[in-house]
């Protein structure tokens, strides 16, 4: 029997569960999958929507095995804002009261806390703790954040040399992807659509998108269908944004653009279902302001499931991997984007043939949820 399963593991989010999912929503789901007893603790309640002191535990609806804690602090949440030493103080006395809700000893916290709420201090010393940070550590908090862990795992190898200072052991785990989605593009053979679609999935609230030279890329092209999955409304996210005037023009934009469809969050079997009706892909960042810094992207795996050709800023993690994704060689700006995208696009069938779509769908397929499950199992199997 492997050491990730029949456990309890208390998993720390920074973003809650929701809609839209994300890494640390799909480990649980996993997780939960294989046998253990998964807490899935929800960012402190800052609307006021659960009384004061208060943990509630209660079924995810997605397994049997996968439980939600929503939680809302017996002090201001504000003086997280004002004084972060005073904040995590208080929650010190906060932390014990999620864990005698949950009514037995997390065997593993398996924390995604990269704003470091909960620093893994304050957790029992018989519980193993992985530190897992999947973005871009960019505070001294997030990097003070693995104080503590047993072990530190990460998609991209910039983010892993951040934390050279810490003794815990380090290893580079790439983005995962579910099994289910897999299964919908295993034997469907590929057929041009016409118009010809373009995919783009992500949060469109974020303001590290390079929207000038998205824009640009589809304003260029308007024989083309430019479908965008994600939310683009702050009351369809359960993973932030921003609501400024920018945003909204932005947003605004793209509706009013005859040749884009904004498809809004969907569930991941009916994502899985649009993907299958693309025909390219489009990632479009600005590095400077991305908060994964272009060095790797969650949304990249599923991108690659379909095998269609994606066309992208530059990304590190993809470097040197022929064929898996057609990318920019600029790390500065994105001025080469548009050029390279009409580029891909007026030779289609060469991108999108037999050997290559095979190439990507084999790669995505060594990188399911359950498999890096089982990479981390065997790394940390004389540990636990």
């Amino acid at each position: 029997m492997g050491v990730l399963q029949n456990k309890i593991i208390l998993v720390v989010s920074p973003q809650e569960w929701g809609t839209m999912f994300l890494s640390k929503h799909h480990y649980a789901i996993e997780l939960a999958k294989r046998g253990n007893t998964v807490y899935f603790l929800n960012p402190p309640d800052q609307k006021n929507k659960l009384p004061k002191n208060s943990v509630s535990i209660f079924p995810s609806g997605i397994h049997e095995n996968l439980f939600l804690i929503e939680h809302r602090v017996f002090f201001p949440y504000w003086i997280k804002f004002k004084a972060f030493w005073l904040f995590q103080w208080l929650m010190r006395f906060h932390v014990p009261k999620i864990l005698k809700a949950i009514g037995s000893t997390p065997d593993i916290i398996w924390s995604f806390d990269l704003g470091n709420l909960y620093p893994l201090h304050y957790f029992p010393a018989k519980s193993y703790k992985i530190f897992h940070p999947v973005d871009e550590p960019l505070t001294p908090q997030s990097i003070k954040a693995a104080e503590g862990s047993d072990v530190i795992f990460s998609v991209t190898k910039e983010i892993l040399s951040k934390y050279s200072a810490f003794n815990a052991p380090k290893h580079f785990i790439h983005h995962g992807v579910k099994d289910e989605f897999l299964v919908v593009f295993k034997d469907k053979p590929y057929q041009a659509g016409s118009p010809l679609k373009i995919g783009y999935a992500g949060n469109l609230l974020r303001n590290d998108i390079d929207r000038d030279t998205l824009l640009k890329i589809v304003q260029q092209q308007p024989a083309y269908e430019f479908h965008f999955f994600g939310s683009f409304e702050m009351k369809s996210t359960n993973i932030g944004g921003t609501d400024d005037a920018a945003t909204r023009g932005f947003v605004d934009t793209l509706k009013k653009m005859p040749q884009v469809k904004l498809q809004g969050v969907l569930n991941q079997d009916a994502l899985a279902i649009a993907f299958g009706n693309m025909d390219a892909f489009l990632v479009c960042y600005d590095i400077e302001r991305d908060q994964s810094k272009g060095t790797n992207y969650h949304k990249l795996m599923e991108y690659l499931a379909t095998g269609r050709v994606i066309i992208s800023n530059n990304i590190t993690t993809y470097a040197g991997i022929p064929d898996l994704i057609q990318m920019i060689p600029d790390r500065s700006n994105n001025n080469a984007l548009p050029g390279l995208f009409n580029s891909i696009m007026s030779r289609l069938p060469e991108y999108n043939s037999e050997a290559l779509m095979g190439q990507r769908k084999s790669f995505a397929a060594s990188n399911t949820y359950k498999q890096q499950l089982t990479r981390i199992e065997e790394l940390i199997s004389d540990r636990i």
